[in-house]
């Protein structure tokens, strides 16, 4: 059982764990410590790493960047405390969610014929356009075929969103942040190309441990990153229901982080 889930999200962004219910969460999953890894949102904690109702909470984020080989990566920055310079990427990005998840509600309607009664605010993502799709009752699509034949990339209500370069993203992260980790790297179109990134001394971590859904993933190609970059280890559970804990760092290997350390 994992003592560090360092991948979590919430309603602050496409999660439906709200952010108080986090401690009750961890202890049910039998995590001490959990990351708050929103996509391209800040969290409200005055501090780098807090307490709440015993568990410890990172202050974290994940941010979409676009890298050098033309292809889109996660970055997690964990420990942040807010600088010009994210707070600035990151309300570029929430004006680009809001007029992008506009534009997608509105194809979306318009195509199904239906009105999905969803507000478009900070935070919003293809999660919350998919969850109303599976609970209209004129609608006959459900969350997975929703990204399947409506939102997912190359389909017709499927609306790309700006991101950051990875340069620009992963220096306000460095400058923000306690440490920064290449998030599930066997996710990408050529993990081989993503793992390239970690050569770049700010990105000092990748993810080991993640539940990519099959037994067959096969992790040597992130360990000999790690060995030949000389990385530290991150992991997580990429929570965006309730169950906390699926996967995530032993306590030896949360306490190497040093993402605690003042």
């Amino acid at each position: 059982m994992p003592y560090a889930d360092l991948h979590v999200h919430t309603t602050r962004s496409d999660g439906s764990l709200d952010l108080e219910s986090i401690p009750d969460a961890a202890r049910y999953g039998g995590v001490e410590v959990v990351a708050v890894t929103d996509h391209d949102r800040l969290q409200p904690f005055d501090a780098p790493v807090v307490e709440r109702d015993g568990v410890t909470l990172v202050n974290g984020i994940e941010l979409r960047v676009e890298t050098p080989h033309g292809e889109r990566v996660d970055l997690l920055g964990y420990g942040v405390e807010q600088t010009p310079e994210l707070e600035g990427i990151v309300e570029q990005i929430q004006r680009n969610r809001i007029e992008r998840g506009r534009t997608i509600v509105d194809c979306v309607e318009t195509r199904l014929g239906v009105d999905l009664g969803v507000t478009v605010d900070e935070g919003f993502g293809r999660p919350h356009v998919a969850r109303a799709i599976e609970a209209h009752p004129d609608v006959e699509y459900g969350y997975q075929d929703a990204f399947d034949e409506l939102i997912g990339y190359g389909d017709p209500c499927y609306v790309a969103r700006d991101v950051p370069s990875f340069e620009r993203g992963l220096a306000a992260l460095s400058g923000a942040s306690r440490l920064v980790s290449l998030a599930h790297p066997l996710r990408y179109r050529d993990p081989e190309a993503a793992l390239g990134l970690t050569a770049d001394p700010d990105l000092e971590a990748v993810e080991l441990h993640y539940p990519y859904g099959r037994d067959d993933v096969n992790l040597d190609v992130v360990k000999r990153a790690v060995e030949r970059n000389d990385l530290l280890v991150t992991g997580g559970s990429d929570a965006h229901e309730t169950e906390l804990g699926v996967e995530g760092l032993s306590r030896r290997e949360y306490e190497a982080t040093a993402i605690a350390d003042s």
